[in-house]
């Protein structure tokens, strides 16, 4: 996909502020410093759009870019090592659950895993829990540049294997550091959107 425009439109706290223009959206979720916000960055060619940080947990909130002009990102609280305290973890919790289960333009997810760990228990608990809502997922395996070719091809396909039942798409390994599987994870994005 050609990416023309690219703007960040607001950060939501509140499920009843998602923006009501109807575009379609497609969120993005992972463990935090999965590599989230270096994904977007290199999807959209920008280089600090979406926040990046050594410290995990710096996205609190749903950050909506708009694309084109035809359909969001959304990017989502990242989940598992963040330093906050239960009670905040519980309202990002509250507020993906809700916007997951509310909004009426969620066209799919990008699940994003990190190829040398893969899936955590959180990962699984976050397909799963999509799967019983019947959410499409497209399952990213970002920091692929930190294999060797070999080891990550058989990480990919372990994983493959791994989360079968809840991929709605191949999983795809993708590097911000060399772009590699950008063009791969593009294509699975239009077809969620259509």
């Amino acid at each position: 996909m050609k990416v023309r425009s690219v703007e960040f439109v607001k950060s939501v706290t509140d499920v009843n502020d998602l923006p009501r223009d109807g575009l379609p959206e497609l969120a993005i979720a992972g463990r935090s410093n999965v590599g989230k916000s270096s994904l977007i960055n290199c999807l959209l060619n920008r280089k600090n759009l979406a926040r990046t940080s050594s410290t995990p947990g710096k996205t609190r909130q749903l950050n909506y870019f708009r694309i084109n002009n035809r359909f969001y990102f959304v990017d989502l609280p990242g989940y598992g090592f963040a330093r906050v305290s239960k009670k905040e973890a519980a309202q990002w919790r509250r507020l993906i659950e809700s916007y997951v289960e509310r909004s009426p333009n969620l066209r799919g997810v990008l699940a994003i895993i990190d190829s040398r760990i893969g899936p955590t228990d959180l990962d699984l608990q976050l397909l799963e829990w999509l799967k019983a809502l019947k959410v499409r997922v497209l399952v990213v395996s970002t920091k692929a540049d930190k294999l060797s070719r070999g080891a990550l091809l058989r990480q990919i396909q372990k994983f493959q294997q791994q989360l079968a039942p809840f991929l709605s798409a191949p999983l795809l390994a993708f590097s911000a550091a060399t772009g590699s599987g950008k063009r791969e994870v593009w294509r699975e994005i239009v077809t969620l959107l259509e």
